[in-house]
């Protein structure tokens, strides 16, 4: 069975390397690590697979809009016949300080709208998931404009080390349990 990692993000040149996309980032820094191409288009999806660790892995970043991600994963996990046990879900958080990174084996959607779609069209919060922090905004400015926008230069050191870490995370999650993965990078 398959080892699916799904970035959230949003698809298009205006939204890359903007806070919402951090799970794009750290999905693109896998395919590198792994020097897994992604050409594979379909479920709204696109999709690069291979061999790691002795593993079929998948990886996905869903190109319907953080919004609607269930849309795409629930179609790609059926068509691959993967259990909801096999995926881990990378994406951004508000409620961590920018590049904290924290491992959870389920949980809520925590009010963010790509995780909401998800746990809709999976029908369950019973997934691992990988959260970076993005912090929230400040000097009133809308979240949505927030998530929408780039990191500072300062933040981009941290993030780019978070997206090492979670990435890390991820290669990890093919040696040993999850469980044991989180002890690790949760510390």
């Amino acid at each position: 069975m398959a080892k699916l990692f799904v970035g959230l993000g949003n698809p298009g040149k205006e939204y890359e390397q903007t806070r919402h996309n951090v799970g794009f980032m750290v999905i693109d820094e896998l395919a590198h690590r792994w020097g897994l191409t992604f050409n594979q288009t379909k479920f709204r999806g696109i999709f690069a697979s291979g061999i790691v660790s002795g593993e079929k892995v998948i990886l996905c970043k869903p190109l319907t809009y953080m919004n609607l991600s269930g849309e795409c994963v629930r179609p790609l996990m059926d068509y691959y016949n993967i259990d909801v046990d096999e995926i881990i879900v990378i994406y951004d958080d508000l409620d961590l300080p920018t590049g904290t990174v924290r491992l959870r084996p389920k949980g809520s959607a925590g009010g963010h709208n790509g995780m909401k779609s998800l746990i809709q069209h999976l029908k369950t919060e019973q997934f691992k998931r990988i959260r970076i922090g993005i912090d929230r905004p400040k000097n009133g400015m809308k979240v949505s404009d927030y998530v929408l926008g780039r990191f500072t230069d300062e933040e981009k050191i941290r993030i780019d080390e978070a997206i090492k870490k979670a990435a890390h995370a991820c290669e990890r999650s093919l040696q040993i349990p999850f469980a044991q993965v989180m002890n690790e990078c949760n510390k």
